[in-house]
Order: structure tokens, then sequence, then C-alpha cells
């Protein structure tokens, strides 16, 4: 397994990161409990959970993934060998049911979301803590242009830091990381924790496949020069890069068989023709078409790393199983002439 350096921390990071929002849902505590002790073994000492996992969120679920974990950091004692990373809610309509019904970045609701997922997790520290999406109005989540919108009210980022600071002094949280953020948030928010010493960001998790690298256009650099590195998740596109939903095809229990309207960002115009284009050559050079997405994340430069989720362990050995591989030059250059074909599908 490698290990990279998260941000300027003095923390090194798995590669493959073991990604934990089906447990509650799709995953039951045991089968979780399972995965870690898995992914723990076979040298991932990364896990990311969120305040608002299980997904598909609903009120019935939210907490549950974070509880999994907890039981397991209880029961297994080995809290000290993984690195914990978790998730602040931000505003949205499907989160009525997250404190006041209107989440946001403030000191009131940071606070108070920290407390209660160091409750859940069963711990008193939590490695990194994230903005899981900006409170502002961005192009993400599906969107690739950038629409304006005269807010609002949105908390400065100021304040936001400033709490986190705080956090950091009482030994609550130990790094700072964003989600879901684009090249402007990820630099105004570093170049506000330099220029007022407070805690400076050192990882931004956003959406990267192949049907999907917008990340590349604009935060590539900065992830690179900033020392700002991705933690890519959805590396399979939702499973759709596996190939498994073409031709319509709806695998029994499978996520989007299951959840149809949550991941149909996954299925727009030339998706079905790019995966396929994929899976083509995937199979022309020996590669599962599983294998040759996740590899390709686990190897740009600018990924810190890969947010693999499984259901089943035979999907998580596999996905752990690509940290080892590796993709011949030649077929780089032929993943680049699909892409000029089928750019960007699935934002």
């Amino acid at each position: 397994m490698e290990y990279r350096p998260l941000g300027r921390t003095d923390l090194r990071v798995s590669v493959i990161c073991l990604g934990t929002m089906t447990y509650g849902e799709q995953n039951s505590e045991a089968e979780g409990h399972e995965q870690m002790d898995y992914a723990l073994e076979r040298g991932v000492n990364f896990f990311d959970t969120a305040e608002m996992y299980s997904v598909p969120p609903r009120a019935e679920t939210y907490g549950r993934t974070e509880e999994v974990i907890g039981t397991w950091v209880k029961a297994s004692g080995k809290r000290d060998k993984v690195i914990l990373a978790t998730k602040v809610v931000g505003p949205g309509e499907r989160f009525a049911h997250v404190r006041d019904g209107n989440p946001k970045f403030n000191r009131e609701h940071i606070t108070a979301a920290v407390d209660a997922s160091l409750k859940r997790l069963q711990t008193d520290y939590i490695d990194l803590y994230q903005l899981h999406w900006p409170e502002r109005s961005t192009n993400t989540f599906g969107k690739l242009n950038y629409v304006h919108a005269e807010e609002q009210d949105w908390t400065p980022l100021e304040e936001t830091f400033a709490v986190l600071a705080d956090l950091i002094k009482e030994g609550k949280i130990r790094h700072v990381g964003l989600s879901n953020e684009t090249p402007w948030g990820t630099m105004k928010c570093i170049a506000l924790s330099d220029a007022m010493g407070l805690p400076r960001p050192v990882s931004v998790q956003n959406p990267y496949n192949l049907l999907n690298r917008s990340f590349e256009v604009g935060l590539a650099e900065v992830a690179i020069r900033e020392d700002c590195g991705l933690l890519a998740y959805s590396p399979i596109a939702g499973g759709v890069l596996s190939g498994k939903y073409l031709d319509g095809a709806q695998p029994e229990g499978a996520r989007m068989t299951l959840f149809p309207g949550n991941f149909s960002r996954y299925l727009k115009p030339n998706a079905e023709e790019a995966t396929i284009a994929y899976a083509k050559l995937a199979k022309e050079y020996g590669f599962a078409p599983a294998d040759l997405a996740n590899t390709f994340v686990n190897t740009r430069q600018f990924t810190t790393s890969n947010i693999i989720g499984a259901t089943t362990m035979k999907q998580l050995e596999s996905n752990i199983d690509t940290a080892e591989m590796v993709l011949p030059e030649v077929l780089l250059e032929e993943i680049e002439k699909v892409n000029q074909l089928y750019s960007n599908p699935c934002p």
C-alpha cells in the first residue's frame, strides 16, 4: 500500500480510502465492521464518512454510518490505527431534519455538528473535518456551468475558519478539508487561512472519474501547487464504469437500481457510449472495467487518496487491489482519445 502526505501535515494516508456511506443502508453494522477490519488488514489507514450518511440521506438514517464506525472503534480498540475523516452538512432542502432545518457553517452549527459526530464515532478527536459542500450557490452536483446568484445569506469564510481554528485548539479536530468545492472557493479559503493564520485546508474531496474529469480544468493545478490534494469520490461513477448498468440493466441490490433518483447524474447523454469505450479498452489491455477506472484515479499526480465504496467483500477486495496496479502509457493515450470524444458527460 502506498501512503501519501495529507496536505502539509505530518499525516500520511493510504492511496485507497475506505468510503462508508453505505453502512446503515445497503450494509449492516456487521458488514461495515467486516469491511473496516479487512481494509485495515490490507493497509488502508484512511476512513471517510459524514454526519449526513447513510446515503441516500433521510431523517431515519441520519448519523447512522458514524454510529456504525463508532461501535467498531469501541469494539476493536484500533482508533489509533485509523485516520478518520467526517463532514459537516451544508444547506439544502433535503436536510430539514438537521439541526434547525437550515444548516450553516457558523459557530453554533459547526460546534453542534462536531460534538454530535464525536459522540457517534465514540472518539475524542476527528483527524480531518470537512465542509461537505459550499454554503453559497455553486456549480456542483451535476453542473458544469456557473450561474451567479446574488445571495444571499451565507456565513463569511472568516467566521467558519475561526470556528474551526478554535476546535483545533480544543483538540476536537486536527485538520480541515473542503468538499465539492470550486477553484475560486479553494483558493479563497487557502489565501484567507494563510493571511489570517487560520487552519489551512489540507484536501478537497470532489467527484473524479473517467466520466467526470472536471477537476482537471481548474482544481488540479491548485491541488498540486498548494498541497491541497484531491480526495476523489465516485471513482467508478456510482458503479456505472463497471459496466453493470449497460443496455438498461438494473442489477438486483445495485445502488442505481435501489435509488435511481439519487444518482441520475451518472446516466446522462454520452455516458453509456463513453462507458462502452472504456470497457472495450479495459478488456483489450487485460483489466476489469472497474479496475481500469480506479487505477486511473489512483495514479493522477493530484490525487491524495481514492475513496472507494463497496457493498460486497468481493468488490472491496478488488478495489483495494488496484492500489498495486499501473496503466501502461499506451493505454493512457487511448483513454485520452476517448476523453476527447466524450468529455465530462457526468459532471
